[in-house]
């Protein structure tokens, strides 16, 4: 099982929630702890793996980092025919966003690092988009919020991962593989 393999890892690993997996809340085996100044959900089997909370702000070696999950899954429809999972509630929901608004207005819009799952709409790779895909029939209502937030906001850097590529753009590192200190 892969969890077993990280969990072997000496590190501990932050995860953002993404597309193709369930929200840790709904999930039983999953508890909220308190870690470096905010909420995560954690099993007790794997310590050391530990799914960020949306909007929660982590402090990560002094620095303010917020958490923002989810995204559209571009293959909806054949992981439904297939039986493969997928779950509604994939993209933030209302609640979330004023949540992430939130925290973000209680800092006066002032981060220094955003951890998300995809990226606000300027920034998508284009380039990456898989051909025969409508892309008029892509919801991208989360990357269109998060281009209001990132309008607003004064941030250091910007992390995120949906597109399965290395890309850089002004403070957005889009990652796949890679890995960053900050």
């Amino acid at each position: 099982m892969k969890k077993d393999f990280l969990a072997e890892l000496p590190i501990t690993l932050l995860c953002i929630h993404g597309n193709h997996e369930q929200r840790p809340f709904a999930i039983q085996t999953y508890t909220e702890q308190e870690w470096h100044g905010g909420v995560v959900y954690v099993e007790n089997e794997y310590p050391s793996i530990l799914f960020a909370k949306d909007g929660e702000i982590y402090d990560l070696d002094g620095q303010k980092a917020i958490a923002i999950g989810g995204a559209y899954s571009i293959d909806k429809m054949y992981r439904i025919m297939y039986g493969y999972g997928w779950w509604a509630d994939e993209q933030p929901s209302d609640e979330i966003k004023r949540y992430v608004e939130m925290q973000l207005a209680a800092r006066d819009w002032t981060i220094d690092v955003v951890l998300s799952h995809t990226v606000p709409l300027k920034y998508e790779p284009t380039e990456v988009f898989l051909p025969g895909v409508d892309q008029s029939r892509v919801d991208k209502s989360t990357e269109e919020w998060l281009g209001k937030i990132e309008e607003r906001l004064e941030y250091r850097r910007w992390y995120c991962g949906h597109y399965h590529t290395e890309k850089e753009v002004d403070r957005v590192r889009l990652m796949f593989e890679g890995i960053d200190v900050f």
